[in-house]
């Protein structure tokens, strides 16, 4: 659930103004490396660009819930897989000039395979990539949610 407000607020000259600011209880995704040197991506059609995007796996915070325990979660929902081992790699608001929103960004390895069990109203298209083909795809200027760029960069750079 997300909620908009909108706030007024002083401004350092000391006038007023207002701004829009959209309230997000936070998210998390997860760059999941299933075997060396590939990467699970999904592919889902995104109402607000009225495109289907390749993704790594991603989904909101539940009230409460724990970043890391989040990510379980939906890596679990959108692949199948489990991650014997999970590590948070960034932290950054996605949009700050008009959300709140926190994403948590989690690299997942040693995966276990298992059952999908995506929400009755996600419709997803799950595939692995090497390296070289999520390079590609970037190159071409194929992945364009910010998220996913910034985790692909980061395994190009540090995982060879």
């Amino acid at each position: 659930m997300i909620e908009l407000k909108k706030l007024t607020v002083e401004l350092p000259n000391g006038r007023q103004s207002t701004r829009e600011v959209v309230v997000h209880p936070g998210a998390v995704a997860i760059l999941a490396e299933p075997v060396p040197n590939e990467v699970i991506l999904v592919r889902q059609y995104r109402k607000a660009c009225e495109t289907s995007l390749w993704e790594i796996p991603a989904g909101k915070l539940e009230p409460g819930e724990e970043p890391m325990a989040a990510a379980r979660r939906e890596l679990s929902e959108e692949t199948g897989y489990t991650a014997g081992r999970l590590e948070r790699i960034y932290q950054f608001y996605t949009s700050p000039g008009f959300a709140n929103e926190k994403l948590y960004v989690f690299y997942a390895n040693e995966l276990t395979a298992g059952e999908v069990h995506l929400d009755e109203d996600e419709f997803v298209e799950t595939r692995q990539f090497t390296r070289d083909e999520a390079t590609a795809m970037m190159q071409r200027g194929e992945i364009e949610d910010a998220k996913t760029l910034v985790a692909l960069l980061w395994w190009c750079q540090t995982h060879r």
